[in-house]
């Protein structure tokens, strides 16, 4: 799961390579692309560590991070779908998985004699 995130902010953070264009590559800022990067990266540690709510709630502060950073315009109208697409499917694919609730304590028996009412045993009379 680490390196399906990894590789998901390289694909949405870097520029679309491939084919010769005439025109530069959209880019994101350095500022954004640096936030939006440690952020997936918070993520990735989080599953690393085996802490899948935490990575699940980093997922959700990087989603809506990504969408305010689309919204005030500081993506790249050309990287918004790609960089959108990519996060929406993280925070799908990382659920919250609670740990086990612990085994709920021994309650401890009295192992006392009982006394018994109202019986007559043989020989009693």
């Amino acid at each position: 799961m680490k390196l399906a995130v990894a590789a998901a902010v390289v694909l949405c953070l870097s520029a679309c390579g491939g084919a010769k264009q005439s025109a530069p590559p959209p880019t994101l800022s350095p500022s954004v692309a640096s936030s939006l990067a440690a952020q997936s990266d918070a993520v990735a540690s989080a599953l690393a560590a085996g802490d899948s709510c935490r990575a699940s709630t980093l997922a959700q502060r990087l989603q809506r991070q990504t969408i305010g950073a689309i919204n005030s315009g500081r993506v790249a109208p050309a990287l918004q779908e790609q960089l959108s697409s990519a996060v929406n499917q993280l925070v799908v694919r990382v659920h919250c998985v609670p740990p086990p609730a612990p085994a709920p304590a021994k309650k401890e028996h009295r192992h006392g004699k009982r006394k018994e009412h109202g019986k007559k045993h043989e020989g009693d009379e």
